[in-house]
């Protein structure tokens, strides 16, 4: 069963964005039940010369020291549930999305260490949510929801393309577990300005949206309907949101990208935790 061997799949290299997603992977874990696998990357995938293997054996020490860190953390807050560790020698983002075919989830901070200053989105972040199989999170901006108030809701895009069914399976399933509400996002315009077959994609939406809140009549649906273009309205959607879910592509998109300019622009500007619905890895 898929997700079976690392169940949570954590992505950790100490810095502050890695622990906030640290922090959210262990609460996915917690209310999903299943394991948690703290995942540390060394040596940058760089091969190392003959005759230099103490390099490489200072930066596995390195890493196990990092690693143990992470797992420190990662237990205090789960508690009795189970927490794994992985530490394996190579590029962050390749061993993410290598190991992400056996996790049920792949989840990592909006930047690493190293990063270039400035950039909302680190290189790591950025192709592990392009070329894992499965599920991915990026967390960023707020998601701890302040003393007082209601938890936001579970923002999905939804404008009836496969990538963006396989967003909305995700992103019931997210708020059953977190008994939030579900607010589905529709952009009426094909692009900003134009309004081209507005009715037709409006009757679309209620009626894939009607579909699954039959299928899930514990969640709460509510419906936002935008004349602009799907960027801008899924972004003003997420100030309230606790997570925001896009598929990996949607509609129109260039065929052979792995990213849709809609998802990579919600991954890049989100003020919340930006949940990806990769394709699922091959049985």
């Amino acid at each position: 069963m898929a997700g079976t061997t690392y169940g949570i799949l954590a992505g950790y290299d100490g810095s502050a964005s890695s622990e906030q997603a640290l922090a959210w992977a262990v609460r996915e874990a917690l209310a999903r039940g299943t394991a948690l696998t703290v995942c540390h990357a060394f040596g940058g995938g760089i091969p190392v010369p003959p005759g230099e293997d103490a390099v490489l054996d200072l930066a596995r020490r390195s890493g196990e020291r990092v690693l143990r860190g992470g797992l420190r953390q990662a237990q205090h807050i789960m508690g009795t549930g189970e927490v794994r560790s992985l530490l394996v020698a190579g590029s962050p983002a390749a061993v993410l999305c290598e190991r992400s075919h056996d996790a049920a989830m792949v989840v990592i901070g909006a930047r690493g260490l190293g990063g270039v200053a400035g950039l909302r989105l680190g290189s790591v972040s950025s192709q592990v949510a392009a070329h894992a199989g499965g599920r991915v999170v990026v967390v960023r901006g707020h998601w701890r929801p302040a003393a007082g108030f209601v938890p936001g809701p579970i923002v999905v895009g939804a404008n009836g393309s496969p990538p963006s069914r396989d967003a909305l399976d995700f992103a019931f399933e997210e708020a059953t577990l977190r008994e939030a509400p579900v607010l589905a996002v529709c952009a009426l315009a094909d692009a900003p300005g134009s309004l081209g077959g507005a009715d037709k994609r409006r009757e679309q939406f209620e009626d894939v949206i009607g579909r699954w809140e039959k299928n899930h009549r514990e969640v709460a649906v509510l419906r936002r309907l935008s004349h602009g273009g799907a960027r801008d309205a899924l972004l003003t959607a997420a100030h309230d949101a606790q997570l925001l879910v896009v598929g990996s592509r949607g509609r129109g998109g260039i065929q052979g990208m792995a990213l849709g300019s809609v998802s990579l622009a919600i991954l890049h500007h989100a003020s919340c935790p930006v949940g990806v619905a990769r394709p699922a890895p091959p049985a």
